[in-house]
């Protein structure tokens, strides 16, 4: 045992890596890599480390829709590949801090009086990174305003939202983020807001903004709105925390903007070393690649040990299982790649999933995200010389203990506090090291066609559903079975989508079709009125 734990410390020694600049460490030796593994890849880490530099530089990145891929400039505009790409990113932060400042004083304001509220209306990324970012660096007592979501299309959960806010609309900003202003789930939530409004009798365009590309559906929508902030087609949605997106939320809720864009731009500095050791980001492309042997076998379980960073996991299975999970590569050979992020919080997590991480199936690797700094102020002892947050890294260095003595590998980043800073930091670590692996196995990480499927499939069937209930408005006399009705349509092969349906319009009494209860789906009948 002790000869282990030599051996350990000797991989310690070899794989650890602190930068203080970012205010940053990695430790890779609990993930079993060897030098000659290292050796191996380099050639593969270097052809990825140069696809980058092409992107950085403004190359097509994103060939499936010719575009640029370019989140990096927004927190270093000087790497921008055109002048005017640069003004515009730093007019575009200069107009964010500048109104929410506005709205701060008062001099923007609701039919209520000054906005204390922000209900931000957006999915995946245009929520996912806002509710990370708000969670991890908010404060009840510090924020200047309150953040509020959206963040899907279920009407119970967006009630809940309004109910909280029922008797301070008036003082409400809303925020409306949608890259091409047809993403239906923000459609809906857009709508549901402003009939909200509307019905507390408030003139919706009063305390709405939009932030959408130029010439959107929305851009168009929100011309009398209060105001409107740009996305740019080359920064995708899961890239786009550091944008207008992210920043405008931050701004209003009185984050440091410059120091989240300092820590990215500081950690995008040290993903670009061309020594493969010394960068953070390709150092964590190269252990996803051995931890799965490239081809994604092993799961990645993400635990911060941090309740401000609960929500990292969440932000992470987006940014990495939209980006990686693709069926055809570049060449468009099928590969059927991905990564699968799991998460949770310690110490929570020492009395949920754990037991089988240690135990159960050796089907992942994990990350851990120790933070240093316990609080801002002294604590108490709860044992004699023991406070809360030795027993927090306790339970991290013991879980990681645990798991590496039953052969379950992992990583350990440390940050020292969590700050603007150290978030921005964490993101552009993440961004990075999805596109070095991405590159290293020949994937395209910066298109989705399979959530585009998805919306495709989606819209065919509220089409179904349109026909359904004509069918059953022209059949008002007799019920009509799910056979039935889809026989009428001449979709007898789409039967079980019927049911579905007619089953969700029966258990809302204001869509007008009653259900007649069978023994069977088949002898259950549904009627208009």
């Amino acid at each position: 045992m002790q000869a282990d734990k030599l051996e350990i410390w000797q991989r310690y020694k070899d794989f650890y890596r602190e930068y203080p600049n970012a205010g940053l460490t990695m430790d890779f030796c609990r993930m079993d890599f060897t030098a000659e593994f290292l050796t191996r890849m380099e050639p593969t880490v270097q052809q990825a480390l140069d696809a980058m530099e092409s992107l950085d530089r403004g190359a097509i990145a994103n060939p499936d829709e010719n575009r640029m891929v370019g989140h990096y400039w927004l927190r270093n505009p000087a790497l921008a590949p055109k002048p005017e790409i640069a003004r515009e990113i730093e007019e575009t932060l200069r107009d964010i801090k500048s109104f929410a400042a506005s709205v701060h004083s008062g001099r923007v304001k609701g039919a209520g009086g000054t906005f204390k509220n922000v209900l931000i209306i957006g999915i995946g990324g245009s929520a996912l990174g806002p509710q990370f970012v708000a969670n991890a660096l908010g404060h009840p007592r510090h924020d200047k305003m309150t953040l509020y979501f959206f963040d899907n299309t279920d009407p119970d959960g967006m009630d809940r939202i309004l109910e909280s806010l029922s008797d301070s609309l008036g003082r409400t900003l809303c925020i409306v983020i949608s890259k091409s202003g047809g993403t239906k789930e923000t459609r809906n939530g857009m709508l549901e807001a402003r009939n909200a409004y509307e019905k507390a009798g408030l003139n919706f365009n009063d305390h709405a903004v939009a932030v959408t590309m130029i010439g959107s559906e929305l851009d168009k929508y929100a011309a009398k709105w209060i105001r409107r902030f740009p996305m740019w087609d080359w920064v995708g949605g899961r890239t786009s925390q550091l944008s207008a997106v992210g920043l405008l939320p931050a701004a209003l809720q009185g984050l440091d903007l410059d120091s989240l864009l300092g820590g990215a731009k500081v950690c995008d500095e040290l993903n670009r070393n061309r020594c493969t050791r010394d960068n953070p980001a390709a150092m964590l492309a190269l252990a996803w690649h051995f931890a799965g042997n490239g081809k994604g076998e092993k799961n990645m379980v993400v635990l911060p040990y941090k309740d401000r960073l609960e929500l990292f996991s969440k932000y992470l299975q987006q940014l990495i299982m939209e980006s990686l999970g693709k069926e055809l590569d570049l060449r468009g050979e099928r590969v059927n790649q991905g990564l699968t992020v799991f998460g949770n919080k310690g110490a929570t997590d020492q009395h949920s999933y754990i037991q089988q991480l240690r135990d159960g199936l050796d089907n992942f690797f994990a990350i851990f995200i120790e933070v240093l700094r316990d609080r801002n102020s002294d604590s108490i002892e709860v044992e004699p010389g023991t406070t809360s947050g030795d027993f927090l890294q306790g339970f991290l260095l013991g879980t990681r203990e645990a798991l590496y003595e039953n052969g379950r590998k992992s990583i350990t980043i440390t940050v020292t506090s969590v700050s603007p800073f150290s978030v921005g930091t964490l993101i552009a670590l993440f961004e990075r090291a999805v596109g070095i692996y991405a590159a290293m196995i020949n994937i395209n990480a910066y298109h989705q066609p399979g959530v585009q499927a998805g919306k495709v499939a989606a819209d065919a069937i509220i089409k179904l559903q349109s026909k359904v209930i004509a069918c059953l408005k022209g059949n008002m006399a007799n019920g009509m079975n799910a056979d039935e009705i889809a026989a009428d349509l001449g979709s007898s092969d789409q039967v079980e989508r019927v049911f579905k349906l007619c089953e969700h319009l029966a258990a809302n009494p204001d869509r007008g079709v009653k259900k007649i209860s069978g023994a069977t789906p088949k002898l259950t009948k549904y009627i208009w009125g």
